[in-house]
C-alpha cells in the first residue's frame, strides 16, 4: 500500500531528487495543474552556479497501481523510446520504479517549456500543427517497446449507454467494435494524445507530455482518441477537421478506417459523460456534463455514417 502524494513534496522525495545531481539544491517545488491520475511537481534547482527545471511524477492512484504496478517502469521506457526517436518529449533523468526511495513509484524528467492551448486564436493552424506532431510520433518504429495496445473497455460486457436515447445506434456501434479489426501495421502510439497533453510556443508544438500509456499499436487509436476529445471540447466539426489535417500530414501511406474512431469512443465511456476535470486548469469553465453527452451522441452518429459508407 502506497501513501497519497500531496501538494507538498515529501522530504524523502526531495532527497532522492537531489541525489540525482549531487551538489544541487531544490529552490522551489510547485504542484502542476491539469493532472488527474497522478501528482506532478515542477522542481526549480540550483546546480553548478546555474539553474535547471525538472518535473517529478508520482503515482498515487491506488486503482491504477493495482492494475499496472509497473507503471513507472512503463513511463520510463516510453520516455527513453521517445528520446531515441527525437520526439519533443521530456527526457528521463531517473526513475524510482517501485517507490523504494520516495515511498511512491516516481519518474523524474526534464521540464518542457510551453503553454497548453485549448481555445486557439488560429484553429486551422492549431489543428494542422497537432496533426503534424501526431504523424511524427507515428513515424517511429516500436518493435523494441515492451507494451502493446489493448482496449480499456470490456467489449463483450459493454451495452448501450443508459444516458443515451439512441439505443439502436449504440447497438450498431457495439456490433461493429466487437467485429473483426482492420489490418494495421503497429507503430509507436502515445495512447493519450489530446490538446491538454501538448505544449505550445510560437504557434508550434514544443512538447508532448504524459507518455505513461505509450505502446505499440494502430495509429488510428491515437487519431481516434484525439478526435473524441476534440468532439467533447469543440464539437464534431472540429474533430472532423482534425481528421482531415491528419490525412494531409500523413499522406497516402495512411489508410483511415472509422472502426478505430468507434473503438476510441467506446473506450472512454465508463458511466455518464462528464466534463474532463483537467480542462479547468487551462481556463475552460463553460462546458457542462449535459453538453458532453449531447456532443458524444452527435459524434457517435457521425461515426456510424462513416462506418456505413465504408461498408458499402
Amino acid at each position: 500500500m502506497y501513501p497519497h502524494a500531496s501538494s507538498v513534496l515529501a522530504q524523502r522525495s526531495r532527497d532522492w531528487i537531489v541525489a540525482q545531481a549531487p551538489g544541487s539544491e531544490i529552490m522551489a517545488a510547485t504542484r502542476l495543474a491539469g493532472s488527474t491520475s497522478s501528482t506532478l511537481h515542477r522542481l526549480d534547482l540550483r546546480l553548478g552556479g546555474g539553474g535547471q527545471s525538472w518535473v517529478v511524477r508520482q503515482f498515487d492512484n491506488a486503482a491504477w497501481l493495482e492494475e499496472e504496478p509497473d507503471v513507472a517502469v512503463h513511463e520510463a521506457a516510453a520516455l527513453r523510446h521517445a528520446a531515441d526517436c527525437g520526439l519533443p518529449a521530456p527526457r528521463l533523468i531517473a526513475a524510482d520504479t517501485w517507490g523504494e526511495a520516495c515511498g511512491l513509484p516516481s519518474v523524474l524528467m526534464t521540464h518542457l517549456e510551453g503553454q497548453v492551448v485549448l481555445r486557439p486564436t488560429d484553429p486551422v493552424g492549431w489543428l494542422d500543427e497537432m496533426a503534424r506532431a501526431l504523424v511524427r510520433i507515428h513515424a517511429c518504429p516500436a518493435e523494441s517497446l515492451g507494451w502493446e495496445y489493448f482496449s480499456y473497455q470490456n467489449l463483450e460486457a459493454f451495452g448501450p449507454p443508459e444516458w443515451s436515447a439512441q439505443r439502436e445506434a449504440w447497438s450498431e456501434v457495439i456490433r461493429i467494435v466487437r467485429g473483426p479489426r482492420p489490418a494495421y501495421a503497429a507503430t509507436f502510439i502515445h495512447r493519450d494524445f489530446h490538446p491538454a497533453n501538448l505544449l505550445w510556443q510560437g504557434g508550434q508544438v514544443s512538447g508532448v507530455v504524459d507518455w505513461v500509456n505509450a505502446c505499440r499499436g494502430p495509429a488510428g487509436i491515437d487519431l481516434g482518441h484525439c478526435r473524441v476529445d476534440l468532439a467533447q471540447l469543440h464539437g464534431t466539426e472540429v474533430a472532423d477537421a482534425f481528421l482531415n489535417a491528419y490525412l494531409r500530414a500523413a499522406g497516402p501511406g495512411f489508410r483511415y478506417h472509422p472502426y478505430w474512431d468507434l473503438l476510441s469512443l467506446v473506450d472512454v465511456l465508463f458511466g455518464p459523460p462528464t466534463v474532463y476535470p483537467g480542462w479547468a486548469a487551462f481556463g475552460v469553465y463553460d462546458l457542462t456534463d449535459r453538453l458532453m453527452a449531447q456532443r458524444l451522441e452527435a459524434y457517435m452518429l457521425s461515426l456510424l455514417g462513416r462506418a456505413r459508407e465504408a461498408a458499402c
